[in-house]
């Protein structure tokens, strides 16, 4: 066997994957999904033939002509990819598996009423990256291979689906369907609706998403719909928040060539959501803490639209590239940024985005590896090593090109680039040989092999420079020596000024320091999640105990992971935190069913670390 991919069974010799026909019954009560998936190869095979799967109860495999079983053998569970799947295979082009998903599959969070923001409702919604697709169907998940599908979703009539994919239909249930999945009479029970869904456009299978709930809509484009639970608070609120959507996708067609995707949809997801977003395409998954009521949360829109070209039209090839679906993406939001928000604005992002990889670069200071661009995963779970490393250094080797050579030359070397490689999967090499080609002599200007394989931020990475950028890192210095800043030099500041000089603090104060900065500007209060959650990690680090009720609430009304793993770590990490260790364990007793399970095993592997 000869793995294409460090995270998947997937064998190099074997061929690929090209199209999957699924139809799944949602049975809410246990949690589970029965499912068949007809798979569809692009040359015929004999032999064995390997899939991927996790937490799967197979049912059968079955030849779909003839309807006869196929031998097939499920390999021992490996902690990190999950099971291989076997078939042995005689000429077949396609192969068809039923099979049921546990309740602990890793994709789907299943909410009860109570977890949801109407409490009146079942939810259930998925999160395939990075290989979490294998606990929802059998399939090669590796971003190597690329697919089309067609879905067959049959939901409880009093709730709808929404999918990462083109609807095509709402309708009654039809007898003979299922291809396997359930028995009929289950399949056309009372009080179910099936819903149709078709992705025309070949995607990796960590794009593969859907939800299913009381869902509303708006209107706020030609081409976007925002989504969320039928809860009209929430619904208007995102609304507001993305109205200028279209614009962004205009600025995006601009810089990059044409969106390929038909439509940009929004879902907001319930509160355990464990990403800022999630880049499905056609629909993006965000976690409602984007909406901050003054649009400075369409910036992560920028971010999930910016992947309709680099990281869902380009794909990295394993997770080792994972900087090529992140840096990319980084520097194309903030050239949209910058488009519709100005260049102050994107400045901003720069800096705090600085900030965050010199934060990673502590993190990682005794596994240097996962600070490098290109690096080797082999034996590692890519949600146990996920940082800002690929998205900020990813982002300063772009913009170190754009620099040498210069902004209109590099604009053209994007556009070129998404063409040439649009709707592939790629690795580094295959960039640099293309970077090479097309910027020559540019090997001799930047060292690239120290850009992709060296450790640490190269000393060629650049810090931003501009007046209000510079403004609040003297100010945050001067905290140091005790000042604080007065009303008037923060008087036009929003949430990122403020995350920006919470995150330019020393990493301890005094408690005094802290409560009289809270006092002042009502920072624990934020209904920006970025700025309470930075001063709530300073007052953990500075054991500012008085604040520990608004951590533990704060832990228990999200989910996103980007909150769960600072605020954790900073109360179990360190000598002389027995108080710490207990209330953290306890508030993750109370709120950890809550989460996601890829939030869950975060927190559990923080409290496997330290404590």
């Amino acid at each position: 066997m000869a793995p294409i991919d460090p995270h998947s069974y997937t064998d190099s010799t074997h061929p690929l994957t090209t199209h999957i026909s699924l139809s799944f019954y949602f049975d809410f009560p246990s949690s589970t999904i029965f499912s068949s998936a007809l798979l569809t190869l692009s040359a015929p095979h004999s032999g064995e033939f390997t899939v991927d799967t996790r937490s799967l109860s197979i049912t059968a495999v079955l030849d779909p002509t003839t309807r006869t079983p196929l031998p097939f053998t499920l390999q021992n569970p490996n902690r990190i990819l999950g099971q291989s799947l076997t078939i042995t295979l005689s000429n077949h082009s396609q192969f068809l598996i039923i099979s049921k998903t546990s309740t602990s599959s890793s994709a789907l969070q299943w909410l009860s009423p109570p977890q949801t923001f109407n409490k009146s409702f079942p939810f259930v919604y998925t999160q395939c990256q990075a290989i979490h697709a294998r606990s929802i169907f059998p399939c090669q998940d590796t971003p190597a291979a690329r697919i089309k599908y067609s879905a067959k979703l049959n939901v409880p009539r009093f709730l709808s689906a929404v999918m990462a994919a083109k609807h095509v239909n709402r309708r009654d249930p039809v007898i003979g369907e299922t291809q396997g999945a359930c028995e009929d009479s289950l399949w056309c029970g009372d009080g179910r609706i099936v819903e149709e869904f078709v992705m025309e456009q070949p995607v990796p299978t960590y794009l593969f998403a859907f939800a299913v709930g009381e869902l509303g809509c708006r209107e706020v484009g030609p081409r976007t719909r925002v989504y969320s639970e039928a809860v009209p608070g929430v619904l208007d609120a995102a609304a507001r928040e993305f109205a200028g959507t279209e614009d962004m996708i205009n600025v995006g067609e601009g810089l990059f060539g044409g969106y390929e995707w038909e439509r940009f949809d929004l879902l907001v997801l319930p509160p355990s959501f464990p990403y800022r977003g999630m880049e499905n395409p056609r629909m993006t998954f965000l976690t409602p803490t984007v909406i901050k009521g003054d649009a400075t949360g369409a910036q992560v829109v920028a971010h999930e639209l910016a992947h309709s070209w680099t990281g869902n039209l380009i794909t990295n090839k394993t997770n080792d590239h994972f900087w090529l679906n992140e840096g990319f993406t980084t520097y194309a939001e903030r050239r949209i940024v910058e488009a519709v928000q100005g260049k102050e604005r994107a400045v901003l992002n720069v800096g705090i985005g600085w900030r965050g990889l010199v934060k990673e670069m502590e993190r990682f200071k005794d596994y240097l590896e996962f600070t490098k661009l290109k690096t080797n995963q082999e034996g590692v779970d890519p949600d146990d090593v996920y940082s800002q490393v690929p998205y900020e250094k990813g982002f300063q080797f772009l913009w170190r090109i754009e620099r040498q050579i210069g902004r209109p030359a590099f604009d053209e070397f994007l556009k070129k680039y998404i063409a040439t490689f649009k709707f592939q999967s790629i690795d580094t090499d295959i960039f640099i040989d293309f970077l090479k080609a097309n910027v020559p002599g540019i090997e001799n200007q930047i060292d690239l092999k120290v850009w992709t394989e060296g450790t640490g931020i190269p000393p060629d990475a650049m810090e931003p420079v501009s007046e209000i950028y510079t403004k609040i890192v003297s100010l945050a210095n001067e905290f140091k020596i005790g000042r604080m800043p007065n009303e008037d030099e923060v008087a036009d500041w929003g949430g990122q000024e403020w995350e920006l000089y919470l995150e330019h603090l020393p990493k301890s104060v005094e408690a005094s320091q802290v409560s009289a900065l809270d006092a002042r500007y009502r920072l624990s209060e934020s209904k920006d999640y970025e700025v309470k959650v930075a001063f709530l990690h300073l007052a953990i680090a500075s054991r500012c105990s008085n604040y520990y009720t608004e951590v533990e609430k704060t832990l228990k009304e999200v989910g996103r992971m980007k909150y769960l793993r600072p605020l954790y770590t900073a109360l179990v990490q360190g000598i002389g935190k027995e108080e710490e260790k207990i209330f953290a364990m306890r508030v993750f007793s109370e709120a950890g069913a809550c989460y996601h399970p890829i939030a869950q095993g975060v927190v559990e592997a923080i409290f496997e670390k330290h404590m």
